[in-house]
């Protein structure tokens, strides 16, 4: 059972497969490295956590907690709320995290300036450091940061990587077709050995 990693998407199709699998197996299902997306690789990431310059009990921030940092950098770097609305703002630094663009590459990015910038919107690349940047100093990652951070993870640390291959022997995820770039990213990853997908 410590070879399998099964994944899914809620906390309620989690809790399922959960029960589904004790049904069938017992005792051992708990062994199984089983839940959503986000708690899997939070796991993970708890356990690696100083390789990425993070504390193993790192904060994770709801939306609500993201949220608020966005309206105080918005307060702080006096920009209105009507042009520059919270959930607005941090579904394009969602968006971009998803897609594996950090802060610095989203500032870089010639293409995504010119979008902010022909809806009025230039300033949104100066929010996500800033957002970044407050995010990191307190210790905290947001919901997209649990799987971007799991991307930068395995990419910069290969000996991580060639751990949680030669762990993870069999990976299930549960409706496959639901997963965004990074999540694939990362099931693409750990699945390149073992090829049992």
């Amino acid at each position: 059972p410590f070879s399998i990693l099964a994944l899914t998407f809620t906390n309620k199709a989690a809790a399922e497969m959960r029960q589904r699998i004790n049904s069938i197996v017992g005792v051992d299902a708990k062994n199984i490295w089983m839940g959503t997306f986000h708690s899997t690789f939070a796991r993970i990431l708890r356990m690696e956590a100083d390789k990425i310059g993070y504390p193993a009990n790192f904060t994770i921030y709801d939306k609500d907690d993201a949220k608020s940092l966005i309206k105080t950098i918005l307060k702080e770097q006096n920009l209105d709320e009507k042009n520059y609305n919270p959930n607005q703002v941090l579904h394009r630094i969602s968006s971009a995290k998803n897609n594996l663009i950090s802060a610095k590459e989203y500032n870089e990015n010639d293409q995504i300036q010119a979008e902010d910038y022909s809806i009025g919107k230039s300033k949104i690349g100066y929010i996500y450091s800033l957002y970044s940047n407050r995010c990191e100093r307190a210790g905290a990652m947001d919901f997209d940061d649990l799987l971007f951070k799991t991307n930068i993870l395995l990419r910069d640390h290969p000996e991580v990587l060639h751990k949680y291959q030669h762990k993870f022997k069999y990976i299930m995820v549960d409706e496959y077709q639901d997963t965004n770039y990074s999540q694939y990213l990362i099931v693409k990853q750990l699945a390149a050995i073992n090829e049992n997908i």
